[in-house]
């Protein structure tokens, strides 16, 4: 069985910038075990798969599904308006396990309206976690919890710039993800943040469109602002243009590059 599959970078303007995400649209679903193995062989942070017939979309790591991607999504519109399936004004709505998430097709951008999550800063700082991260306890602002994630902020960009984690370690304690943040020393900018996600097979994420939900709850709150404007420095780095929304939901704005399209070959399972 042959499929069509694409490998779009997600939150940047630029190819072999922001998060690569792998993307697969089928007319019908497709076999978990068989969306895990394309996640696997596709070897990026997640793979977005896309069922046409019912609008389901879904998202792998190449070790687990998860229940919500922001740059896996913002890459299938991005795939759907360069195949002429959408066009700029066009709204779409996908079923995901996070329920329904629309994107809306603008000139150069899209937006995705997501959920935002409860932060609960009422957590106990585990210490291993603080030794694996590299984090001294005395360069934390805050510390929280939301969707089975620590978020953490710093008090300095150099701070979170240094920070080199030690993944085989991390592994070894429960844990999901860790979204570290500070703010920005830059006019254009208000925060920065780097996530880190082993448990899953993602050491480092290049641009967590997700985790801006979050961090737009956290920075909006912060700064008393709802229009805010983030980088995520990895290596890759990735800029995400985000907004709180009435009725607990947030605006993530970005552009896609596609970078490989083509077929993959697959056995029917």
């Amino acid at each position: 069985m042959d499929l069509e599959i694409y490998q779009v970078d997600s939150f940047t303007t630029e190819a072999f910038k922001g998060n690569p995400a792998g993307v697969c649209i089928t007319k019908n679903g497709i076999a978990e075990r068989l969306m895990l193995s394309i996640a696997e062989e596709m070897a990026v942070s997640e793979t977005a798969f896309l069922s046409l017939s019912d609008m389901t979309l879904r998202w792998f790591t190449p070790k687990a599904e998860v229940k919500l991607c922001g740059h896996g999504t913002l890459a299938v519109a991005h795939v759907l308006t360069e195949r002429g399936l959408l066009k700029q004004g066009d709204q779409i709505n996908f079923e995901t396990a996070s329920g329904t998430l629309t994107a809306l097709i603008n000139e150069a951008t899209i937006e995705l309206d997501f959920p935002s999550p409860i932060i609960n800063f009422d957590v106990t700082q585990p210490p291993e976690l603080l030794d694996y991260l590299g984090i001294e306890k005395s360069k934390i602002i805050s510390f929280g919890h939301f969707d089975s994630k620590f978020l953490i902020e710093v008090d300095s960009e150099k701070t979170l710039r240094n920070l080199q984690p030690n993944f085989d370690a991390l592994k070894q304690l429960n844990g999901r993800g860790v979204l570290v943040t500070t703010r920005s020393e830059s006019d254009n900018l208000d925060f920065l943040s780097r996530y880190f996600a082993p448990w899953v097979g993602v050491n480092e994420d290049p641009v967590t469109g997700s985790a801006h939900c979050a961090l737009t709850v956290y920075w909006s709150e912060k700064l008393g602002k709802i229009q805010l404007k983030g980088f995520q420095a990895s290596t890759r780095g990735g800029y995400v243009a985000t907004e709180l929304l009435p009725n607990g939901r947030t605006k993530l704005v970005g552009s896609a590059v596609t970078v490989i399209k083509g077929t993959i070959q697959v056995p029917i399972i």
